[in-house]
């Protein structure tokens, strides 16, 4: 078959290339401890939108760095019991969706949250006020200060965060909680289910955020990695300091911190993939230590994966 990449075979043996902060363990404890600190001060807002099955809400809470988190959320009519919950977070620059996206999970009876990722497309805050570039892709921000200023540090804590929100509410079964999404979205699948452990299912599509240095050998940064070649033509033009760039992306690559997932994780790749190379995503999922499913499109690159959505329900309907 045409490839992009490795071969499947060598796809599934890959471990990946970018180099991993010694102190990457003891950086995300320290993470999640300042998120447990802080006061989520939630908020529901009711949204007066017709529905005979569903109940609709602006939610509000209080992420890292005092940032103003904002998720649209959706709850089946007169819940008996428990029910089981859907996290679901976006691609890069979109926002959560209509409240219309979310009624076909709710209809099966779940609760459901989509999340706009701060600084993006929705009405999540961005507090952080980063040393350096804030040009282009997000990943960059933060890359000449304290690890601790990274962007995306905060919008993987806001995941979590999200997560502990839905999980404690009364009617939601903390045991039954899946997330989901795509490029980005599938990023923040996989540290979503890493920083907060009690997640069951993870169902990540084409994941973004991950092993930037094979993504810079392959170059292939452009498009949504275009940030990386943009800072090293501004701003180290000679390569200097690559392994110390390399290294302090390593602190949000996802690929390490796949390892802490418990659930049960369903990844969908399209092998003609150049915007994030399938060997990028089997660094992060030859790294998880759990159940675990590949499923492969080999005609499909960065796009729509047909059927997958129906296959999505498949496994999502195990938590009904």
């Amino acid at each position: 078959m045409p490839t992009i990449d490795m071969p499947l075979e060598k796809l599934h043996q890959y471990q990946g290339r970018n180099p991993r902060p010694a102190d990457f363990d003891e950086f995300w404890e320290t993470a999640l401890a300042e998120m447990r600190a802080t006061d989520p001060k939630v908020e529901l807002v009711p949204v007066d939108l017709p529905s005979k099955i569903v109940d609709f809400y602006d939610l509000y809470f209080t992420g890292t760095k005092g940032a103003r988190i904002h998720a649209k959320l959706a709850k089946p009519k007169n819940i008996k019991g428990k029910a089981p919950a859907i996290l679901k977070f976006h691609g890069l620059s979109g926002n959560a969706g209509s409240f219309r996206d979310l009624i076909c999970y709710a209809a099966e009876g779940f609760i459901v949250a989509s999340m706009d990722c701060r600084g993006q497309g929705g009405f999540s805050e961005d507090m952080g006020q980063p040393n350096g570039t804030t040009h282009t892709t997000q990943f960059v921000r933060g890359l000449d200060g304290d690890p601790q200023d990274l962007h995306y540090r905060d919008v993987f804590l806001d995941t979590a965060m999200l997560a502990r929100i839905i999980m404690d509410m009364d009617d939601v079964d903390e045991t039954r909680v899946a997330a989901k999404g795509g490029s980005q979205g599938g990023a923040l699948t996989i540290a979503c289910a890493a920083l907060e452990p009690r997640i069951a299912l993870a169902l990540p599509t084409y994941p973004y955020l991950s092993d930037y240095k094979r993504v810079w050998e392959m170059d292939l940064a452009k498009g949504a990695y275009e940030g990386l070649r943009y800072y090293f033509r501004h701003f180290d033009p000679r390569h200097e300091r690559e392994e110390e760039i390399f290294t302090n992306l390593g602190y949000i690559d996802i690929q390490f911190l796949a390892p802490r997932i418990k659930a049960k994780v369903i990844m969908s790749t399209g092998l003609m993939d150049t915007t994030c190379p399938p060997s990028t995503q089997f660094a992060a999922f030859n790294k998880m230590n759990t159940e675990k499913v590949s499923i492969i499109y080999p005609d499909f690159g960065h796009e729509s994966l047909e059927g997958q959505s129906d296959l999505e329900m498949r496994y999502l309907s195990e938590l009904l």
